[in-house]
């Protein structure tokens, strides 16, 4: 049964950084790629950065500089560190394996990022 566990949320002001962490399981973690999307209130997931099984990368025009995503596949695990937080990215985080327009698994429970004064 795959699982996806994000954690490393929480209320960070503007400017401010954070780290999330997201524990894969029940999937061999090493030969996918790995996303970390964004659900804002009333809004869809977006995929904000990509870390292929190879390592490339990709993000979302508007986190670019500012969001670093990375692996550890000997831990199943992947990393966003955010920096320079704006209320923009006042969000539910949620890791998953992209898949075109949608995302492989089910979604876990995100963690959310509030960024707010």
């Amino acid at each position: 049964q795959v699982q996806l566990v994000e954690s490393g949320g929480g209320l960070v002001q503007p400017g401010g950084s954070l780290r999330l962490s997201c524990v894969a399981s029940g999937f061999t973690f090493n030969q996918y790629d790995m996303g970390w999307y964004r659900q804002a209130p009333g809004k869809q997931h977006e995929l904000v950065a990509t870390i292929r099984e190879g390592g490339s990368i990709s993000y979302e025009h508007s986190v670019k500089g500012r969001f670093t995503i990375s692996r550890d596949d000997a831990k199943n695990t992947v990393y966003l560190q955010m920096s320079n937080l704006t209320v923009e990215d006042t969000a539910v985080y949620y890791c998953n394996v992209p898949a075109g327009i949608n995302a492989l698994w089910r979604w876990g429970r995100g963690t959310p990022v509030t960024v707010s004064s």
